[in-house]
Parts: C-alpha cells; sequence; structure tokens
C-alpha cells in the first residue's frame, strides 16, 4: 500500500439538480434507464476519481499530476466533442445549440456515465446542453450465451451474407423484432428461421405477392378506379393512418421493436382485409366491388413501403420500385390516395423467400464446433510422465510400416487384428482401435510401430509390436505416420 493523490469530480455537489432532472424531467426514459439512475441517485452520488496511477492514457494537464492519465470515463466523453470538432466547424450547433436534441444510443453498461456522469461535466462547463434521452439497450446473447468476438462466438456479417445472400434485411428484421430494449434476449437461429419464414414470408411477403399478381391479372397492373366504399372499406382505410401513428410515436420513444410490429401489423390488415372480401371469387359476380377492394390492398402496399423503410431498406426499395413510388416520404403515410387510378405498377416477384431447416443446421453446427473448439483449447494437457534414460529410450526400435489387412476381433468392441509389413517381416498386432477405425479403411495405412515390444497373447492372437497413435483433446485416435512416403523399416529417431 502507498499514498497517492488523485483528482474527482464532485458527482455529490450535483445531486440535486441531478435528480430532479432524471427522476422529475425525464420519467419517459426507458424503464432499465431511468431505474439504474433512481437506484444510483437513491444511494447517494459520492465524488468519483478521475485520474489513474497508469503509464498508459491522456495526461492529466496539472504540473503536479506527474504520472498521472485521465480515467478513461472522465475523457472518452471529451473525446465525442473532439471527433464532433473535427468533422465540422459547425460542430457547436450539436452541442451548445438549445434547438438541438441530442440522443445517446448506448449499452447498458454506460447507462451510469451517460446520465450522470457525463451530464455532470457538460452542466459543471456551463455552455453545453445535456442529452435529451439515453434509450440505452440490455445485453444480447447469441444461443443463450454472451456474444464473445474473441471466441467467434458470433454472427460474422460477411460470413452471414454468404451463407444467406439477398437476405440482409432477413437478419435486420430478427435483430430489431427481438431487441433487448429493456431486458437482456436471446437471439437464436430458430427464432431467425420462424421470423423469416412465418412474418416476413407468410405475412408481409404474402400480402404484397397476392395484391401485385391480382392487380396484374385483373388491370394489366393498372390501379382500378375505386367504387363507392362501404363500412368495412372505410374502417380499413382509417385503420391505414392508424398504424402510422402507432409506428410513428413508437419511433419517437425509441420503441423501435414495438414500431416494427406497428408497421408489420399492417400487412396483417392487409391480408385479413384480402381474407376477408374474397376478390378471386367476387370477380366472378361483382367486378365492380373488386376494383375497389383492389385499390384499397394497393393504398395498403404502398404505405407498407414507407412504413417498413427504416427497418428493411433493401425490401422496400424494391418495394417501391415496383411500384413506381420512390419519390414518397414519410409525411405521405397514412394516406390512402398514394398510388392514383390509372397509375401503372409491377408484378413484381416475391419479395421474401424461405430459408429451409438445412441452412438453420449448418448456422447452428458452426457455432457447436466453435464452442467444442472453445472447450478443447481450454483442455488441460496430459502432465509430462516421469524421466526415463537415453539409454532408455535407445532400446526402443520404432519403424515405419505398412498396414496390409485389417480384421475386427470377433466378440469384441476394441480390438482389430492387423497384418503388418514392418521392412524386417511381416507380422500380427492386435490394437485396440476398433471405437475409431473400421476394418476396411486401414489396408494400405502408413504408420510408426514399435517392433521390438515382447510378443504377448491377446485372445488367443500373438501380438508382436504395439502401433503408435496420438489422441486428441476430444479423446480421437490419430495414427502417428511419415510426412510422406518412406521405405517400410525406416527407423524413427
Amino acid at each position: 500500500m502507498r499514498d497517492t493523490l488523485h483528482w474527482y469530480l464532485p458527482l455529490d455537489k450535483h445531486e440535486s439538480w441531478i435528480r430532479k432532472w432524471i427522476l422529475e424531467e425525464h420519467t419517459e426514459w426507458k424503464t432499465n434507464v431511468y431505474g439504474q439512475c433512481k437506484s444510483w441517485l437513491d444511494q447517494g452520488l459520492q465524488p468519483r476519481a478521475v485520474s489513474r496511477d497508469l503509464d498508459w492514457g491522456v495526461p492529466v494537464p496539472f504540473e503536479s499530476a506527474r504520472g498521472k492519465v485521465l480515467y478513461v470515463w472522465f475523457d472518452a466523453p471529451i473525446g465525442y466533442i473532439s471527433a464532433t470538432r473535427e468533422l465540422t466547424p459547425d460542430w457547436e450547433k450539436y452541442w451548445k445549440d438549445p434547438e438541438t436534441r441530442m440522443v445517446h444510443f448506448i449499452g447498458k453498461d454506460n447507462i451510469v456515465f451517460h446520465c450522470i456522469i457525463f451530464p455532470a461535466m457538460l452542466k459543471a462547463e456551463g455552455s453545453y446542453i445535456l442529452p435529451d434521452n439515453v434509450p440505452a439497450n440490455e445485453f444480447l446473447n447469441l444461443e443463450n450465451d454472451k456474444i464473445s468476438t474473441s471466441k467467434n462466438w458470433a454472427v460474422w456479417l460477411h460470413e452471414y451474407l454468404e451463407d444467406f445472400p439477398g437476405k440482409q434485411d432477413s437478419l435486420r428484421y430478427a435483430l430489431c423484432a427481438s431487441a433487448p430494449e429493456t431486458k437482456d434476449n436471446d437471439f437464436t437461429w430458430k427464432e431467425f428461421q420462424a421470423r423469416n419464414n412465418n412474418e416476413l414470408v407468410a405475412i408481409l411477403g404474402n400480402f404484397v405477392n397476392r395484391t401485385l399478381v391480382l392487380t396484374a391479372n385483373y388491370y394489366n397492373g393498372t390501379v382500378p378506379v375505386p367504387g363507392v366504399m362501404n363500412d368495412y372499406d372505410r374502417e380499413t382505410v382509417k385503420s391505414i393512418m392508424t398504424c402510422r401513428e402507432n409506428t410513428e410515436s413508437n419511433l419517437e420513444a425509441f420503441r423501435f421493436r414495438q414500431a416494427l410490429a406497428e408497421a408489420m401489423n399492417l400487412a396483417r390488415l392487409g391480408n385479413k382485409y384480402l381474407a376477408d372480401t374474397e376478390p378471386w371469387k367476387v370477380i366472378k359476380t361483382d367486378p365492380e366491388r373488386v376494383k375497389t377492394i383492389m385499390y384499397i390492398s394497393l393504398q395498403i402496399t404502398a404505405n407498407l413501403a414507407i412504413l417498413l423503410e427504416p427497418f428493411l431498406p433493401f425490401s422496400m426499395e424494391k418495394l417501391r420500385e415496383w411500384l413506381g413510388t420512390t419519390g414518397l416520404q414519410w409525411d405521405a403515410a397514412g394516406r390512402s390516395d398514394l398510388l392514383s387510378p390509372g397509375h401503372v405498377i409491377s408484378s413484381g416477384e416475391l419479395l421474401f423467400s424461405k430459408i429451409d431447416d438445412t441452412e438453420i443446421e449448418k448456422q447452428i453446427q458452426k457455432l457447436l464446433d466453435t464452442k467444442k473448439a472453445n472447450h478443447n483449447a481450454k483442455a488441460p494437457v496430459i502432465p509430462q510422465k516421469e524421466d526415463v534414460t537415453f539409454d532408455e529410450f535407445t532400446r526402443m526400435d520404432i519403424r515405419t510400416a505398412t498396414i496390409l489387412e485389417a480384421d475386427k476381433v470377433p466378440k469384441t468392441t476394441k480390438l482389430i487384428k492387423l497384418k503388418v509389413d514392418t521392412g524386417i517381416d511381416v507380422r500380427t498386432i492386435v490394437s485396440g482401435i476398433a471405437e475409431h477405425f473400421t476394418a476396411e479403411e486401414l489396408p494400405g495405412k502408413n504408420i510408426s510401430v514399435v517392433v521390438n515390444l515382447a510378443p504377448r497373447t491377446i485372445r488367443g492372437i500373438e501380438s508382436k509390436g504395439m502401433v503408435l497413435l496420438a489422441e486428441d483433446e476430444n479423446g480421437k485416435l490419430v495414427f502417428v505416420t511419415p510426412e510422406k512416403k518412406i521405405s517400410n523399416g525406416s527407423p524413427v529417431k
């Protein structure tokens, strides 16, 4: 132990305004963020050291602080400001303009730093604005284990794009739908498959495809003129704006998972509308009625292309091109006249495709292999045996050899009888390798044999020698074999 001098941020002197600012003025913050801040405040804020005795880091800028560096969570937030200053000469409008809304997107382990420590620093300086919201997420695990890039327990984007070409949005959708917004959550490949197949394909893709195909079949891809709407039609049209409002309010509150669900509700609305109105049946008896049904279905489709763009940008860009609505922006969402009668659309193609079990099993196996490799990397090496003298070692005569024949020893589970050409002679060796090799695969293999081991009888068979094998971390046996073909009987030294 030794005495040392440190500099502190007097958080206790800022507690009063921080308490009011968070607990009274920002009750809209996410429950996990608000709760963690409240816990700290309930315990009472204490001065926090902002210097460290380390030989790396940003030096404390005082002559009396030689050998001291800044605590990383005092230095790092200042770096955010410095980075903005490097980016633009107008940096102050981002950090000091009262009209600016500052939002910090972070993980749960940084909540205290962004909600209490950094705001205290900004407020103490005097000219900086404070964050309006800090929508921190909790942790996302992978197949019930903590994501770790160092342990290769992760979904690597470049590998995903190679394994699932054209499915960028499927991953975006699954990640958003299971985002750990207020508590830890788990990404699993089975859930990813289910969300793609049961939601993107069966709900969204199904509705869009039916709408475009029916329009192509009935009207050659031209938006029909609607007739008089009934109560169900008007209720459905009204629900389009409701979906926009619900999606928008959740986006503004940083509830992205719920915002996605609300946007997908519009696709569910469309599917229900088509299922209830059955235009494929009504076309035979009342073609004028079908024009209204398809007109409303097309308006729903056009609204989907807007509401889902933040979540599925690649797919919605494709849908906009099919609809010819690339110029429509968010403000247009909710309207029921986005596609005018006479406007021509494309019949498109399938917006999403199913993911097979085999593709998912491949990803799961990849992770299982990773887990196995991580386990094996930690497996202890068998300790060294007691020393032998050089003379004892030189008494062993190890030679290269080739297996000529192999037969399973009857009524045994481990033994195989080998006929081996040692270069000296052709002899029989009984080896306990039947759980690792089949007799049929062994003839022709080059091996190493201890040829001067005293013979012994095993299950009535005289065995003359021992085959050398290595055992890996999984207990699997492999032959100790020459690097390249070499004459039988060559000594191993």
